[in-house]
């Protein structure tokens, strides 16, 4: 049997249900209605964790009940997937609704959520905006009503508001923080996004979350990629060869190896191209996750995040380079080529500071051998002046001289000549030390206690002169 229609546009089953209810529980606050014309605003901050339509329609629920009597919603402005903290000319359907007012097509605003549409201070720096043109803005259940900033109560209730709002997003933001730091490091889960190159996501296991695994969700981890795995070894073999990363970038497209962007297009939209640049391959021989330690925040979240970067304890998947080889390629620094085509090697690059001006000796090739030399800043696009210090040059045989004598007996050290300068220099940089050099001598010292702003006096450890 078809239901029978009511004359209010409703099927007799509403009818009756609404019938039903307890006169206390219908909806109805003024029997007299004005026929206000109201524009309803509502936003939700994601679209994949929250329905569009659930959350809307729970929304202008909430703002029907407090107009009902007053008058009807003649436009409706929804966004999703945008913060709050944006300024309303900046969000889509907000900007559409001031436009709306503007014209004087509506009479007052009706918010279902104040959370969902302010932050902070934002009421209170557009209320005056509404009141110009003649708008106000209802609230429920704050208010449950229109806003009078005239009220201290309401006053008092927009301040605590505007606090509390803000406080949600930072207790929400720190307990997602804290809890993904905590699975990085402590359980080495895959925290999501697009897999390294190298490597592609299987499953692993169920969720640990009973609700979570009821709905079917499951966990997953890296395992390395067949295809592309042998080309991030090869990337890192080459490195630690002392190949340059543009040579291994020029490699690898003269072979035809499909990039990252090639490889996994629909992670990679954002990405134009199809070849390997120097970019891709720095990122790639920067990145810890290849010795098997699942590695998070590296990039914080937020200057007021107060968790630093995550490192697994154990390894959480297959590696595809040792941890010593890993560390040892972030400290190759490739030479170039001079005009005549010979390699120069520097072994103390960046690891020699002028005690003058604070700044890094630059490397110095004179009279067919290394050396190290600051002019203060000095360069032959302007005039030299009577105040600038003399330049300081120091050979760095006579450097690594000194730096051998202070690290224990000379011959302890394997080899001579570069071999020697290159034990030196891997001993400086695993005590974190650097050598300041000036006039009267030279010393090593911490690489904490000096800075380009730091006093011309540093802590030293041991004085070379």
């Amino acid at each position: 049997m078809a239901s029978v229609a009511s004359t209010d546009g409703r099927d007799g089953l509403e009818q009756w249900v609404e019938a039903k209810r307890r006169p206390a529980d219908r909806i109805g606050v003024s029997s007299t209605p004005t026929g206000l014309r109201f524009a309803f605003y509502g936003r939700t901050s994601t679209v994949r964790h929250q329905d569009r339509t659930t959350s809307q329609g729970r929304q202008r629920e909430a703002a029907e009940l407090l107009i009902d009597g007053w008058g009807t919603i003649v436009g409706s402005f929804f966004d999703t997937g945008c913060s709050r903290r944006v300024p309303w000319r900046a969000r889509k359907q907000a900007a559409q609704l001031l436009d709306l007012v503007a014209s004087g097509g509506v009479d007052a605003i009706v918010v279902g959520e104040y959370e969902r549409a302010f932050s902070g201070t934002q009421f209170q720096s557009m209320y005056g905006w509404f009141t110009r043109h003649g708008v106000r803005v209802w609230l429920l259940p704050e208010t449950d009503g229109p806003v009078d900033v005239g009220d201290p109560d309401h006053r008092a209730l927009l301040s605590l508001l505007g606090a509390q709002s803000q406080r949600e997003v930072l207790r929400a933001r720190h307990r997602v923080l804290a809890a993904m730091h905590n699975q990085a490091a402590h359980q080495g889960r895959y925290l999501g996004g697009r897999p390294p190159y190298g490597y592609r996501l299987v499953d692993a296991g169920r969720h640990p979350n009973p609700d979570q695994a009821r709905w079917g969700r499951r966990l997953q981890h890296l395992a390395p990629d067949p295809v592309t795995a042998p080309h991030v070894a090869w990337m890192f073999a080459e490195r630690l060869a002392g190949r340059s990363r543009s040579r291994i970038a020029r490699n690898l497209n003269a072979r035809g190896v499909p990039c990252p962007s090639q490889v996994d297009p629909g992670r990679n939209r954002h990405r134009a191209g199809g070849v390997w640049t120097l970019r891709t391959v720095a990122v790639i021989l920067a990145n810890p996750r290849y010795t098997g330690r699942q590695v998070w925040g590296r990039r914080p979240a937020g200057s007021d995040s107060a968790h630093g970067p995550a490192v697994s304890r154990d390894i959480a998947h297959p590696a595809l380079v040792s941890e010593e080889d890993f560390l040892a390629a972030q400290q190759i620094r490739s030479a170039r080529a001079a005009k005549d085509g010979a390699i120069r090697s520097y072994a103390l690059a960046g690891l020699v500071r002028c005690g003058v001006c604070a700044r890094r000796m630059d490397s110095h090739w004179v009279h067919d051998r290394p050396g190290y030399r600051c002019r203060h800043g000095h360069s032959s696009a302007c005039q030299p002046t009577t105040e600038r210090p003399k330049t300081i040059y120091l050979r760095e045989d006579h450097l690594i001289d000194r730096i051998a004598a202070h690290f224990g007996d000379p011959d302890d050290l394997d080899g001579r000549g570069h071999a020697r300068a290159r034990v030196v220099a891997a001993e400086l940089r695993a005590t974190g030390s650097i050598v300041v050099c000036d006039s009267g001598g030279v010393i090593v010292v911490s690489e904490r206690d000096v800075s380009p702003d730091s006093e011309r006096e540093p802590k030293t450890n041991a004085s070379l002169k």
